[in-house]
Protein backbone atom coordinates (compact mmCIF):
# COMPACT_ATOMS: atom_id res chain seq x y z
CA UNK A 1 0.00 0.00 0.00
CA UNK A 2 1.39 3.34 -1.05
CA UNK A 3 1.97 6.00 2.23
CA UNK A 4 -1.07 8.35 0.34
CA UNK A 5 -3.09 5.28 0.52
CA UNK A 6 -3.07 5.43 4.23
CA UNK A 7 -4.43 9.16 5.02
CA UNK A 8 -7.23 10.47 4.35
CA UNK A 9 -6.51 14.56 3.85
CA UNK A 10 -9.69 15.11 1.83
CA UNK A 11 -11.87 13.88 4.37
CA UNK A 12 -14.97 15.71 4.99
CA UNK A 13 -14.94 17.03 1.04
CA UNK A 14 -17.99 16.09 -1.01
CA UNK A 15 -17.12 15.74 -5.09
CA UNK A 16 -19.28 15.60 -7.57
CA UNK A 17 -18.39 13.40 -10.99
CA UNK A 18 -20.43 15.13 -14.29
CA UNK A 19 -18.21 12.92 -16.41
CA UNK A 20 -17.98 10.02 -18.30
CA UNK A 21 -15.47 7.25 -19.67
CA UNK A 22 -11.90 8.07 -18.54
CA UNK A 23 -10.45 11.20 -17.41
CA UNK A 24 -13.26 12.83 -14.89
CA UNK A 25 -13.87 9.38 -13.09
CA UNK A 26 -10.22 8.91 -13.00
CA UNK A 27 -9.68 11.90 -11.22
CA UNK A 28 -12.79 11.38 -8.84
CA UNK A 29 -11.05 8.08 -8.15
CA UNK A 30 -8.00 9.73 -6.92
CA UNK A 31 -10.39 12.50 -5.02
CA UNK A 32 -11.72 9.10 -3.44
CA UNK A 33 -8.03 7.38 -2.77
CA UNK A 34 -7.46 10.59 -0.57
CA UNK A 35 -10.25 10.74 1.25
CA UNK A 36 -13.54 12.77 -0.30
CA UNK A 37 -16.72 11.52 -0.79
CA UNK A 38 -17.54 10.99 -4.71
CA UNK A 39 -21.20 11.52 -5.93
CA UNK A 40 -21.44 10.97 -9.45
CA UNK A 41 -24.28 12.19 -11.58
CA UNK A 42 -25.60 10.20 -14.60
CA UNK A 43 -27.89 10.32 -17.39
CA UNK A 44 -30.88 7.76 -17.18
CA UNK A 45 -29.00 5.25 -19.48
CA UNK A 46 -26.09 5.99 -17.20
CA UNK A 47 -21.95 6.40 -18.13
CA UNK A 48 -21.58 5.00 -21.14
CA UNK A 49 -18.45 3.50 -20.25
CA UNK A 50 -20.44 0.83 -18.10
CA UNK A 51 -22.01 -0.49 -21.65
CA UNK A 52 -18.76 -0.37 -23.64
CA UNK A 53 -16.71 -1.47 -20.80
CA UNK A 54 -18.00 -2.95 -17.46
CA UNK A 55 -14.76 -3.86 -15.83
CA UNK A 56 -12.95 -0.48 -16.31
CA UNK A 57 -16.16 1.01 -15.34
CA UNK A 58 -16.04 -0.89 -12.03
CA UNK A 59 -12.85 -0.24 -12.06
CA UNK A 60 -13.19 3.47 -12.10
CA UNK A 61 -16.05 3.83 -9.72
CA UNK A 62 -15.75 1.54 -7.04
CA UNK A 63 -16.90 3.21 -3.85
CA UNK A 64 -18.43 6.45 -5.59
CA UNK A 65 -22.15 6.77 -5.15
CA UNK A 66 -24.23 7.02 -8.42
CA UNK A 67 -27.58 9.12 -8.79
CA UNK A 68 -30.27 9.57 -11.97
CA UNK A 69 -30.51 13.01 -12.78
CA UNK A 70 -31.51 14.38 -16.26
CA UNK A 71 -29.88 17.57 -16.94
CA UNK A 72 -33.08 18.74 -19.02
CA UNK A 73 -35.48 18.02 -17.21
CA UNK A 74 -34.40 17.73 -13.56
CA UNK A 75 -31.88 20.46 -13.45
CA UNK A 76 -32.93 21.94 -9.94
CA UNK A 77 -31.47 18.70 -8.43
CA UNK A 78 -28.24 18.95 -10.67
CA UNK A 79 -27.88 22.40 -9.32
CA UNK A 80 -28.56 22.16 -5.52
CA UNK A 81 -26.10 18.48 -5.55
CA UNK A 82 -23.41 21.27 -7.10
CA UNK A 83 -24.58 23.81 -4.82
CA UNK A 84 -23.34 21.23 -1.66
CA UNK A 85 -20.03 20.39 -3.30
CA UNK A 86 -16.87 21.77 -2.67
CA UNK A 87 -15.38 19.99 -6.15
CA UNK A 88 -17.17 19.29 -9.38
CA UNK A 89 -15.47 17.15 -12.36
CA UNK A 90 -17.11 18.16 -15.64
CA UNK A 91 -16.41 16.40 -18.30
CA UNK A 92 -18.58 18.56 -20.96
CA UNK A 93 -17.65 20.56 -23.93
CA UNK A 94 -17.27 24.29 -23.05
CA UNK A 95 -20.45 25.62 -22.37
CA UNK A 96 -22.56 22.63 -22.45
CA UNK A 97 -23.53 22.81 -18.79
CA UNK A 98 -23.98 26.31 -18.80
CA UNK A 99 -26.33 26.23 -22.04
CA UNK A 100 -28.38 23.40 -20.20
CA UNK A 101 -28.83 25.92 -17.19
CA UNK A 102 -26.32 24.70 -14.90
CA UNK A 103 -24.55 27.73 -13.27
CA UNK A 104 -21.52 26.75 -11.47
CA UNK A 105 -21.59 28.07 -7.75
CA UNK A 106 -18.73 31.16 -6.50
CA UNK A 107 -17.72 28.62 -3.44
CA UNK A 108 -17.03 25.77 -5.76
CA UNK A 109 -13.52 24.42 -7.16
CA UNK A 110 -14.89 23.69 -10.54
CA UNK A 111 -12.68 21.36 -12.66
CA UNK A 112 -13.35 20.81 -16.47
CA UNK A 113 -11.60 18.06 -18.42
CA UNK A 114 -11.60 19.33 -22.13
CA UNK A 115 -10.06 18.13 -25.18
CA UNK A 116 -8.72 21.37 -26.67
CA UNK A 117 -9.34 24.40 -23.62
CA UNK A 118 -12.60 26.76 -23.16
CA UNK A 119 -11.13 28.62 -26.28
CA UNK A 120 -9.31 28.30 -29.56
CA UNK A 121 -9.92 26.64 -33.12
CA UNK A 122 -10.50 23.78 -31.80
CA UNK A 123 -12.51 23.96 -28.30
CA UNK A 124 -15.69 22.55 -29.43
CA UNK A 125 -14.34 19.83 -31.79
CA UNK A 126 -15.31 16.56 -30.95
CA UNK A 127 -12.52 13.79 -29.52
CA UNK A 128 -10.75 10.78 -28.14
CA UNK A 129 -6.75 10.70 -25.99
CA UNK A 130 -5.80 9.45 -29.70
CA UNK A 131 -6.49 12.48 -31.08
CA UNK A 132 -5.39 14.51 -28.39
CA UNK A 133 -2.33 13.19 -28.90
CA UNK A 134 -1.50 13.71 -32.29
CA UNK A 135 -2.86 17.39 -32.28
CA UNK A 136 -0.17 17.68 -29.20
CA UNK A 137 2.45 16.24 -31.35
CA UNK A 138 3.55 13.33 -28.62
CA UNK A 139 2.81 10.52 -31.56
CA UNK A 140 4.89 11.84 -34.41
CA UNK A 141 8.05 9.48 -33.60
CA UNK A 142 6.04 5.97 -33.20
CA UNK A 143 3.35 6.38 -35.39
CA UNK A 144 1.60 4.57 -36.67
CA UNK A 145 2.27 2.87 -33.17
CA UNK A 146 -0.63 2.95 -30.68
CA UNK A 147 0.09 4.04 -27.10
CA UNK A 148 0.14 1.76 -24.56
CA UNK A 149 -2.46 3.90 -22.47
CA UNK A 150 -4.51 6.68 -22.85
CA UNK A 151 -1.74 9.13 -22.14
CA UNK A 152 -3.79 12.28 -22.60
CA UNK A 153 -6.90 11.25 -20.80
CA UNK A 154 -5.11 10.06 -17.37
CA UNK A 155 -2.38 11.99 -17.12
CA UNK A 156 -2.79 15.07 -18.88
CA UNK A 157 -6.70 14.93 -18.33
CA UNK A 158 -6.98 13.02 -15.15
CA UNK A 159 -3.92 14.22 -12.68
CA UNK A 160 -3.88 16.97 -14.22
CA UNK A 161 -6.73 18.11 -12.79
CA UNK A 162 -6.15 16.17 -9.95
CA UNK A 163 -3.18 18.39 -8.75
CA UNK A 164 -5.01 21.73 -9.76
CA UNK A 165 -8.05 20.68 -7.90
CA UNK A 166 -6.01 19.95 -4.75
CA UNK A 167 -3.77 23.24 -5.19
CA UNK A 168 -7.69 25.15 -5.13
CA UNK A 169 -8.56 23.86 -2.49
CA UNK A 170 -5.11 24.39 -0.46
CA UNK A 171 -5.29 28.11 -1.67
CA UNK A 172 -8.81 27.90 0.40
CA UNK A 173 -7.29 26.60 3.14
CA UNK A 174 -4.98 29.24 3.42
CA UNK A 175 -7.43 32.20 3.25
CA UNK A 176 -7.70 32.58 -0.73
CA UNK A 177 -10.79 32.36 -3.05
CA UNK A 178 -13.31 30.01 -1.64
CA UNK A 179 -14.41 28.27 -5.17
CA UNK A 180 -12.02 28.68 -8.76
CA UNK A 181 -13.12 27.79 -12.61
CA UNK A 182 -10.57 25.54 -13.79
CA UNK A 183 -10.11 24.75 -17.25
CA UNK A 184 -7.98 21.73 -18.02
CA UNK A 185 -6.89 21.04 -21.78
CA UNK A 186 -5.93 17.50 -22.24
CA UNK A 187 -4.24 18.46 -26.06
CA UNK A 188 -1.47 21.22 -24.19
CA UNK A 189 -1.65 18.89 -20.90
CA UNK A 190 -0.35 16.48 -23.27
CA UNK A 191 1.97 18.64 -25.41
CA UNK A 192 4.08 20.03 -22.27
CA UNK A 193 4.32 16.25 -21.14
CA UNK A 194 6.83 16.51 -24.33
CA UNK A 195 7.55 19.88 -24.87
CA UNK A 196 10.72 19.82 -23.18
CA UNK A 197 12.34 18.14 -26.12
CA UNK A 198 11.65 21.43 -28.46
CA UNK A 199 14.80 22.75 -26.79
CA UNK A 200 16.67 20.00 -28.62
CA UNK A 201 18.32 16.55 -27.77
CA UNK A 202 21.76 15.46 -27.83
CA UNK A 203 20.69 12.40 -30.33
CA UNK A 204 18.03 12.33 -32.31
CA UNK A 205 14.69 10.64 -30.79
CA UNK A 206 16.66 10.53 -27.48
CA UNK A 207 14.26 8.05 -25.55
CA UNK A 208 11.69 6.61 -28.41
CA UNK A 209 14.05 4.29 -30.13
CA UNK A 210 17.40 6.35 -30.75
CA UNK A 211 19.47 4.83 -28.63
CA UNK A 212 20.15 1.38 -28.33
CA UNK A 213 20.25 1.57 -24.44
CA UNK A 214 17.04 2.37 -24.55
CA UNK A 215 14.95 0.05 -26.05
CA UNK A 216 12.83 -3.22 -25.36
CA UNK A 217 14.75 -6.23 -26.56
CA UNK A 218 13.44 -10.10 -27.63
CA UNK A 219 14.22 -13.12 -25.10
CA UNK A 220 14.58 -16.30 -25.86
CA UNK A 221 11.32 -17.47 -25.37
CA UNK A 222 9.53 -14.88 -26.47
CA UNK A 223 9.28 -12.11 -24.05
CA UNK A 224 10.68 -8.91 -23.79
CA UNK A 225 13.20 -7.03 -21.88
CA UNK A 226 13.16 -3.58 -21.26
CA UNK A 227 16.57 -1.77 -21.29
CA UNK A 228 17.01 1.60 -19.64
CA UNK A 229 20.88 1.88 -18.98
CA UNK A 230 21.20 5.07 -19.94
CA UNK A 231 24.23 5.60 -17.53
CA UNK A 232 27.58 5.21 -18.78
CA UNK A 233 28.01 2.95 -15.17
CA UNK A 234 24.87 1.03 -16.14
CA UNK A 235 25.82 0.45 -19.48
CA UNK A 236 29.37 0.19 -19.19
CA UNK A 237 28.36 -2.90 -16.90
CA UNK A 238 25.74 -4.34 -19.03
CA UNK A 239 28.07 -4.89 -21.91
CA UNK A 240 30.63 -6.58 -19.31
CA UNK A 241 27.58 -8.70 -18.61
CA UNK A 242 26.91 -9.95 -21.89
CA UNK A 243 30.72 -10.02 -23.17
CA UNK A 244 30.58 -6.98 -25.26
CA UNK A 245 32.50 -5.13 -23.29
CA UNK A 246 33.77 -2.66 -26.45
CA UNK A 247 30.62 -1.07 -26.68
CA UNK A 248 30.47 0.76 -23.79
CA UNK A 249 32.46 3.57 -24.99
CA UNK A 250 30.67 4.04 -27.97
CA UNK A 251 27.30 4.78 -25.61
CA UNK A 252 26.45 7.56 -27.15
CA UNK A 253 27.72 8.01 -30.68
CA UNK A 254 25.20 8.35 -33.03
CA UNK A 255 27.06 6.28 -36.07
CA UNK A 256 27.06 3.03 -33.35
CA UNK A 257 23.50 3.02 -32.28
CA UNK A 258 22.52 0.39 -35.28
CA UNK A 259 25.31 -1.63 -34.49
CA UNK A 260 25.28 -1.77 -30.49
CA UNK A 261 21.47 -2.52 -31.03
CA UNK A 262 22.17 -5.37 -33.28
CA UNK A 263 24.75 -6.57 -30.66
CA UNK A 264 22.08 -6.10 -28.13
CA UNK A 265 19.40 -8.03 -29.82
CA UNK A 266 21.41 -11.36 -30.35
CA UNK A 267 23.05 -11.24 -27.20
CA UNK A 268 19.43 -10.93 -25.26
CA UNK A 269 18.10 -13.61 -27.76
CA UNK A 270 19.84 -16.50 -26.45
CA UNK A 271 18.47 -16.82 -22.79
CA UNK A 272 14.38 -16.66 -21.56
CA UNK A 273 13.42 -13.98 -19.73
CA UNK A 274 13.44 -15.49 -16.31
CA UNK A 275 16.96 -16.55 -16.93
CA UNK A 276 17.92 -13.01 -17.65
CA UNK A 277 15.58 -11.83 -14.90
CA UNK A 278 17.94 -14.11 -12.26
CA UNK A 279 21.59 -13.43 -13.58
CA UNK A 280 20.82 -9.74 -13.51
CA UNK A 281 19.33 -9.92 -10.49
CA UNK A 282 21.49 -7.49 -7.77
CA UNK A 283 22.92 -5.96 -10.73
CA UNK A 284 22.71 -2.08 -11.64
CA UNK A 285 22.33 -2.43 -15.15
CA UNK A 286 18.48 -0.81 -15.53
CA UNK A 287 17.20 -3.76 -17.17
CA UNK A 288 13.66 -5.26 -16.19
CA UNK A 289 10.64 -7.24 -17.38
CA UNK A 290 7.89 -6.59 -19.82
CA UNK A 291 5.18 -7.96 -17.46
CA UNK A 292 1.63 -8.64 -18.41
CA UNK A 293 -0.54 -6.44 -16.53
CA UNK A 294 -2.04 -9.98 -14.56
CA UNK A 295 1.60 -10.33 -13.61
CA UNK A 296 2.28 -6.63 -12.58
CA UNK A 297 -0.85 -6.86 -10.45
CA UNK A 298 0.55 -9.99 -8.57
CA UNK A 299 3.53 -8.70 -7.77
CA UNK A 300 2.27 -5.17 -7.18
CA UNK A 301 -0.99 -5.65 -6.31
CA UNK A 302 -4.10 -3.81 -7.82
CA UNK A 303 -4.69 -0.47 -7.37
CA UNK A 304 -8.45 -0.76 -6.32
CA UNK A 305 -10.04 2.40 -3.78
CA UNK A 306 -10.68 0.75 -0.73
CA UNK A 307 -14.25 2.14 0.75
CA UNK A 308 -13.83 5.11 2.26
CA UNK A 309 -15.24 5.53 6.21
CA UNK A 310 -18.21 6.24 4.93
CA UNK A 311 -19.18 4.18 2.96
CA UNK A 312 -22.46 1.18 3.32
CA UNK A 313 -21.94 -2.12 1.62
CA UNK A 314 -21.09 -1.80 -1.80
CA UNK A 315 -23.55 -2.75 -4.50
CA UNK A 316 -21.88 -5.36 -7.34
CA UNK A 317 -20.83 -3.50 -10.01
CA UNK A 318 -18.88 -1.01 -7.89
CA UNK A 319 -20.77 2.55 -8.17
CA UNK A 320 -24.51 2.10 -7.49
CA UNK A 321 -26.42 1.30 -10.11
CA UNK A 322 -28.20 3.34 -12.30
CA UNK A 323 -31.22 1.16 -12.60
CA UNK A 324 -32.12 1.27 -8.32
CA UNK A 325 -34.99 3.42 -8.08
CA UNK A 326 -33.78 4.12 -4.68
CA UNK A 327 -30.72 5.87 -5.31
CA UNK A 328 -31.79 9.73 -5.57
CA UNK A 329 -33.27 8.91 -2.14
CA UNK A 330 -29.83 7.45 -1.07
CA UNK A 331 -27.89 10.39 -2.63
CA UNK A 332 -29.72 12.44 -0.79
CA UNK A 333 -29.62 10.73 2.47
CA UNK A 334 -25.91 10.17 1.95
CA UNK A 335 -25.36 13.84 1.97
CA UNK A 336 -27.60 14.41 5.46
CA UNK A 337 -25.76 11.65 6.93
CA UNK A 338 -22.13 14.34 6.49
CA UNK A 339 -24.34 17.14 8.25
CA UNK A 340 -24.87 18.43 4.64
CA UNK A 341 -28.47 20.07 3.94
CA UNK A 342 -30.31 17.37 2.03
CA UNK A 343 -30.91 18.30 -1.75
CA UNK A 344 -34.36 19.08 -2.68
Amino acid sequence: MLACDRVQPLAGFLVVELAHYLPGPYAGRELLRLGARVVRVEPPRGDPLRRAASGWHEALNAGKESVVCDLKSDLVFAQALCERADVVLDGFRPGALERAGLQPPERVVWCSITGFGAQGPHALRAGHDLNYLGYAGVLADTAPGLPPVPIADLAAGALAATCEVLAALLDRARGGRPGRRLVISMTHGAHRLASHRLSGEPLPRLLTGGLACYRMYATADGRFLTVAALEEKFFRRLCQILGLPHLASRQYDPASQEEIGEALSRALATRSLDEWLQLFDGEDVCVGPVWTLEEAAEELGSPRAAPPPWASTPTPGGASSVCDAGLRHRARAALRVQGRPAVP
